[in-house]
């Protein structure tokens, strides 16, 4: 059996040919109108950003899809497209006039990101451009017809035209992209319209030319097997990403598991309940004593159902909702007994922390994240991953290696990227060996960095 892998959608480098089909909607006069007002609001998005990979710092280049959705010029995309990496954003509209914008706000949960459009330069050369609106995707059903618009392998204004073929598939696999945490709290619509590399960010749309999803994901080595990220989920992150740059989640730390076919052992009623899979070391639910195996069966009197591995995503989205240092209680069955458990929310950080590239040694790192140092059950997140290193220079040199962590520097215990910066800056000036201690696997080492 072929292994199929899911891959993103933007960065499209290589021509390559390709059929789409463009059959346009209903013959309606007010149909057509609404697709023509889609099919201009659709554009090419050029990203160049900084990669700290291999121990240097590179500026490397990608492209996607976008969909403008005001008269000002904000334009949504996927995280995996534009992030705050970048260091310069170009629109290219559907009068092919290009147009620099900005990274507005970032959400790699949702794979959402929010761009604006330099409305000072568009004015000033005269440049018009329509906008769409949201459909609701709440009311779609398998079998209705949907269209993908973007820009595959870089081919703007590129339509293709399929079906919902689920509205509800849910995916294990939450990697995300570059390590970033995707998924955790919506389910997709599937689609057999054709999304190919490019795509990434583009509308799905309904035949009125509605947003009713985000394209986002495909599978290599399938067919006809799309992916995109709901518009109930998009409309309600932009207004977030609009307002305030980023969407503010809260945290509790239980790993959800199934329930179907363990009722019977739970002597649980169907369609009742959540499984706590595992507990992440030092959050909050640890703290207060939840375990592995616990039943929760009720969060703040709302009753859970997480029988079946699509609701979980929406339980994980209410628990994300409540405000950060709230209470919430949990009725919680263990060992055939109903107790209370209140457990207080934190804010939901990423694993994945700020990455710097130190280029005279040779070195890339990533700061730790309390969530890193929670899942790979560290004492604490003071320190620095090494995330690359570049041969013959001296951290490869000293032997540092991806995975060690940089506990010391000098003997003196290095709290975090800021402090090892400040340590750069110094050996720039007047460079010297410099004594470094790494950890890994609760093992200590100690390397020399020579200059």
């Amino acid at each position: 059996m072929a292994l199929l892998r899911q891959i993103p959608l933007c960065g499209a480098f290589l021509l390559l040919l390709a059929g789409c089909q463009t059959t346009g909607p209903g013959t309606s006069t007010s149909v057509r109108n609404g697709f023509e007002r889609l099919l201009d609001s659709v554009v090419r998005i050029d990203v160049r950003e900084t990669s700290f990979s291999g121990g240097t710092t590179r500026i490397v280049a990608g492209v996607g899809s976008g969909v403008i959705l005001s008269e000002d010029g904000i334009i949504l995309t996927n995280a995996h497209v534009v992030s705050p990496r970048a260091v310069d954003i170009w629109v290219t509209l559907a009068n092919l006039e290009r147009v620099p914008a900005t990274l507005l706000g970032w959400d790699h949960w949702t794979d959402l990101a929010a761009v604006q459009l330099d409305m000072a330069d568009a004015d000033t050369r005269g440049l018009r451009f329509s906008y769409a609106a949201f459909g609701d995707s709440d009311d779609l059903i398998p079998g209705q017809t949907v269209f993908a618009v973007g820009t595959p392998h870089g081919l703007s204004r590129t339509v293709t035209k399929g079906i919902i073929s689920n509205t509800n598939r849910y995916f294990s696999d939450q990697s995300g992209i570059n390590g970033y945490e995707t998924g955790y709290f919506n389910t997709w619509l599937q689609t057999d319209a054709a999304i190919n590399p490019g795509n990434s960010g583009g509308p799905l749309v309904d035949e009125k030319g509605r947003v009713v999803g985000i394209n986002t994901r495909t599978y290599l080595g399938a067919e006809n097997l799309g992916f995109a990220i709901p518009s109930r989920t998009a409309e309600v992150v932009l207004q977030d990403l609009i307002s305030k740059g980023e969407v503010e989640r809260s945290y509790i730390g239980i790993v959800p598991g199934v329930l179907q076919d363990l009722e019977g052992y739970y002597a649980l009623e169907a369609n009742q309940g959540l499984l706590v899979n595992s507990v992440d070391p030092g959050s909050p639910a640890d703290q207060v004593g939840l375990r592995p195996s616990d039943i929760v069966l009720s969060i703040d009197d709302q009753e859970i159902d997480g029988r079946f591995p699509e609701q979980i995503p929406p339980i994980k989205n209410f628990i994300a909702h409540a405000p950060i240092g709230s209470e919430l209680e949990l009725q919680v069955r263990r060992n055939g007994s109903t107790l209370p458990i209140v457990v207080e929310t934190e804010r939901l950080l990423s694993r994945v922390g700020e990455e710097w590239a130190f280029e005279q040694w040779g070195l890339s790192v990533r700061e730790i994240s309390r969530a890193y140092a929670r899942e790979n059950r560290l004492e604490s997140d003071n320190g620095v991953l090494v995330i690359g290193t570049q041969s013959a220079f001296p951290a490869d040199k000293a032997g540092l290696s991806p995975r060690d962590i940089i506990s010391k520097v000098n003997n003196k215990e290095l709290k975090g990227l800021d402090e090892l910066k400040e340590l750069y800056g110094e050996y720039e000036e007047e460079p010297d060996s410099i004594l470094m201690e790494t950890v890994r696997n609760r093992r200590v080492s100690f390397k020399i960095l020579k200059p």
